[in-house]
């Protein structure tokens, strides 16, 4: 008859299965490790059994004793959760640097009260975002280019004001997006099939655009089949979601506007720049906008402008504008093009396109003053240029022409000959090649890429639906070279790449080479973008960074709230870094996994997967504020 044993026993028992199984998890650790050092036999062996060996049946051990991270940092405090409550259903659309009502105390100038305006610290929510009743996953890419669940964004009034231009329609349960817009009677295909009569978007050549005052984005939807991708921006102001609609579409974009302030790009970033009835005044300010235009676009990049006041003697009578109006400002927008040395390629109907200059040799226009001041080192000017926005945020912009790289002769392109995408994605970057960005070489840059393609063939393992198509719209928010982005590269999604304002090197620059697109962030305040935007975020060593800046709850709470329901997110930080970030997650309705480094648990480098819940108004009684 079996009888139970001694207790005294059981622990004996416990404690040497204990010990053969972290035993075996160390000797496997070790000889893994000198295999891949390349001095033993038999690599694959190895491999297979560290793969096979699970050290996570040990949930309980301290990880201060086999974990190389520092918990001498962690208070008590700091382990326990913290439940985050929903906020009132009134934030359901909250956008904390772009609200309406706050908006409206700025001075109309230069449309200064719709650029960024933060809420002061005092005023933050410390609530979760919720999601509108009714709320549902997006449609995957193709067909989210084309329909909108209703509930995602019940907004109509883009229905009613853009009826005839066949921006957006209303059917039923979705809105549907016919691909028109106010200068695409024909559609965006054919529009776009125009362009490219003159530019060279069908070859890989344009790969990245900037569309300004970009509606619903349906010319960045529709260029995704030329495998051009385009960062798209409009205000949020009385065009009611039309942001928010671009990117429940699948499609690059932010809140932002031409104002006073310089666009958050580095110099040289965009292979094209388009404007569609945009309502921009390039003709006011003496030619600033067309001067920040000029600035992030590469040498011998394009700009369109289609619409007023292009061949206005034709259509003065059906914009119902005056002509002498209308004429002015065509005289002016030529007078700046020919001070920036632009040629004009192209106009037909309403449409004009003008190319940048390939270098300074080609054109001596001494009626423009230059940016920065002319300065004996070129290089030291150059790398200044790139870091004005870098350095200063909220930079103004000012009425002076950004210089070129030299160059020895008139024929050679300015930073480096176009080479078509996809072949730049995986090229040395010429910033890179040229030495431009201190401390980042040829080397280090090939090292970079073939780190984060094994992240992220470790992400796949973890989560096995990450380059399924499940998740369209990417945020990378310390994208460094967009080496995460480039290993991911599918036209299933797309990865928008933040670089902190405070990351040690600027390279934002190398990411646009790459034909990758970007922007510079700072994480103490909120991402120009409506709730729910991203299907899942990445953050590397983020929380480190910002450590001494601002509060780790605050930069999880924006996190929270740009993040769709049961998006996903990816957190890779130190241990102690980690453990912080879990018990906060775990009060935000997040479900958390934490596993190893990929080379083993002796790295203190850890990573945390998450899925945000789904959850909407009214599932919880509470209404915080």
């Amino acid at each position: 008859m079996a009888t139970k044993g001694n207790p005294g026993d059981t622990r004996t028992r416990s404690s040497t299965s204990i010990f053969i199984v972290v035993g075996l998890c160390c000797f496997f650790y070790i000889l893994g490790a000198w295999q891949r050092s390349g001095f033993g036999k038999g690599d694959s062996i190895a491999v297979e059994s560290t793969k096979q060996t699970d050290c996570t049946v040990l949930p309980n051990l301290n990880y201060e004793t086999h974990h190389g991270g520092d918990f001498s940092s962690i208070k008590e405090s700091d382990l326990e959760v913290k439940t985050f409550e929903p906020c009132n259903v009134q934030y359901v659309d909250y956008t904390p640097c772009h609200d309406q009502a706050r908006a409206m105390t700025f001075p109309r100038e230069n449309m200064n009260y719709r650029e960024r305006h933060c809420v002061p610290e005092e005023e933050k929510l410390h609530c979760l975002i919720p999601a509108p009743k009714g709320y549902v996953t997006p449609f995957p890419w193709p067909k989210s280019r084309d329909y909108v669940p209703y509930a995602n964004a019940p907004y109509k009034s883009l229905t009613v004001e853009k009826a005839v231009q066949n921006w957006i329609i209303y059917e039923g349960n979705v809105f549907r997006f016919p691909g028109g817009g106010t200068q695409f009677p024909h559609g965006a295909d054919a529009y776009i099939d125009q362009l490219a009569s003159v530019i060279p978007i069908n070859n890989g050549m344009v790969r990245t655009a900037l569309d300004t005052g970009c509606g619903v984005a349906s010319f960045g939807a529709y260029l995704f089949k030329k495998n051009v991708i385009t960062m798209s921006f409009a205000p949020r102001d009385s065009h009611e979601a039309q942001v928010q609609f671009a990117l429940e579409r699948g499609v690059p974009a932010f809140i932002g506007v031409l104002g006073t302030i310089m666009l958050p790009f580095p110099p040289r970033s965009f292979d094209m720049a388009h404007c569609s009835r945009c309502l921009i005044p390039w003709h006011g300010n003496d030619g600033m906008y067309m001067m920040e235009v000029d600035r992030v676009l590469r040498p011998g990049g394009y700009w369109v402008l289609s619409g007023p006041p292009i061949n206005w003697k034709t259509n003065f009578k059906a914009w119902q504008r005056p002509r002498e109006e209308l004429e002015e400002e065509q005289n002016k927008i030529e007078k700046y093009a020919k001070l920036l040395c632009w040629k004009k390629k192209y106009e037909k109907g309403e449409i004009a396109i003008w190319q940048k200059r390939k270098n300074n040799g080609q054109c001596h226009n001494y009626e423009v003053n230059m940016c920065p001041p002319t300065h004996s080192d070129h290089l030291f000017n150059f790398q200044m240029m790139n870091f004005l926005w870098f350095l200063y945020r909220y930079k103004k912009m000012e009425v002076c022409v950004t210089p070129y790289p030299e160059t020895s002769d008139t024929d050679e392109v300015a930073g480096a000959e176009w080479k078509p995408f996809p072949g730049r994605l995986n090229d040395v970057p010429p910033r890179v090649s040229s030495g431009s960005v201190p401390g980042v070489s040829v080397e280090t840059y090939q090292e970079d890429n073939k780190l984060w393609q094994k992240h992220v063939n470790t992400y796949k393992r973890v989560n096995k639906i990450l380059d399924s198509g499940r998740y369209r719209n990417i945020l990378d928010m310390n994208a460094g070279m967009g080496s995460f982005a480039a290993a991911l590269d599918s036209p299933k999604l797309w990865v928008m790449n933040a670089l902190p304002t405070i990351a040690e090197k600027d390279t934002l620059g190398i990411i646009f080479e790459r034909g990758l697109i970007g922007i510079y962030h700072d994480w103490c305040e909120a991402f120009s973008t409506y709730p729910r935007t991203y299907d899942l975020i990445h953050a590397n060593g983020v929380f480190s960074l910002y450590k001494d800046k601002c509060k780790t709850e605050d930069i999880l709470l924006e996190m929270d709230r740009i993040l769709r329901p049961e998006g996903a997110i990816i957190v890779r930080d130190k241990v102690d870094v980690i453990v912080k970030v879990k018990k906060l997650a775990e009060g935000m309705r997040w479900n958390t996994k934490m596993v190893d480094h990929e080379d083993g648990p002796l790295i203190p480098e850890k990573v945390l997967f998450a899925v945000k819940q789904y959850w909407v108004v009214g599932d919880d009684n509470s209404t915080s504020s």
